[in-house]
């Protein structure tokens, strides 16, 4: 690991493992039928896990960013700073569960008493899910995980990160705008990090017409922890009333009264 400037740059050993066989092998193409059913059956447990874990935790709001950055970084302060809003307003933070951007929001809902949620992911090198937890689960499949970043949300966040924090915007805003997810906001902090992506889709997507102007307008963009709350808070108050509706029963048929 080396880290310059207050940011973690580089991690020994990323990209050197391949990580967990069993998603090597998935992602190898056809296999023997019996093996492939045997795989359906654990992503179908792997999802089962994540739905019982996650049922009773709402509202949240989820946040996303690098593990690169260590808590004496600006965006490390900011994410820590809109997860103490976030919990303040009423929500449970959700994060990937791990280090840098994602600490630091979880982090952040823990100095004001607030709930936080991890969705932790098996890689490479192991990703241990952070101290600031109230409750995680940990996945083998990247795409269960980010099911179910999306599925217990209300609004998504996104401070600087790398590939995968890209991942995770573009799948959201892809949800948004084919209205599989309706008026989730979509908040961008950072702008002098994101500026350069913004003008890209404003310069060259919307004029090629590979998306609309309207796609960019469902983006909020700010420097502010506290705007973006704001504005996360107003959607949810209109359309949500910060609940999920009635309020979910445990059930005791399903072994649900100790669920967190």
């Amino acid at each position: 690991m080396t880290i310059e400037n207050n940011e973690i740059v580089g991690i020994d050993g990323w990209g050197v493992s391949s990580g967990s066989a069993e998603v090597v092998r998935f992602l190898e193409g056809p296999q023997r039928r019996l093996a492939e059913l045997a795989r359906a059956i654990r992503i179908f447990c792997e999802f089962i896990r994540g739905f019982r874990a996650l049922h009773f935790v709402g509202p949240c709001v989820t946040v996303f960013g690098s593990a690169r950055f260590t808590e004496i970084h600006p965006y490390y302060r900011l994410a820590r700073l809109t997860g103490a809003g976030l919990a303040k307003a009423g929500f449970t933070v959700m994060t990937g569960g791990g280090p840098g951007i994602m600490e630091a929001a979880n982090r952040g809902a823990k100095d004001v008493g607030g709930r936080s949620i991890g969705c932790n992911i098996a890689l490479p090198q192991e990703q241990k899910h952070n101290a600031y937890l109230d409750h995680w689960v940990t996945f083998r499949y990247f795409f269960v995980r980010k099911v179910m970043l999306v599925k217990y949300s209300y609004a998504f966040i996104a401070l600087p990160g790398g590939f995968g924090t890209l991942d995770e915007i573009f799948e959201t805003a892809t949800l948004i705008q084919t209205a599989k997810i309706r008026e989730f906001p979509l908040v961008l902090m950072g702008r002098e990090f994101w500026n350069p992506l913004l003008e890209f889709l404003a310069d060259r997507m919307v004029k090629s017409h590979t998306i609309d102007p309207v796609d960019l307008e469902r983006i909020i963009v700010t420097d502010s922890a506290e705007e973006a709350v704001a504005a996360i808070t107003d959607v949810a108050k209109r359309r949500f009333h910060l609940t999920y509706g009635s309020r979910m029963k445990r059930r005791w048929f399903f072994g649900e009264r100790g669920a967190a």
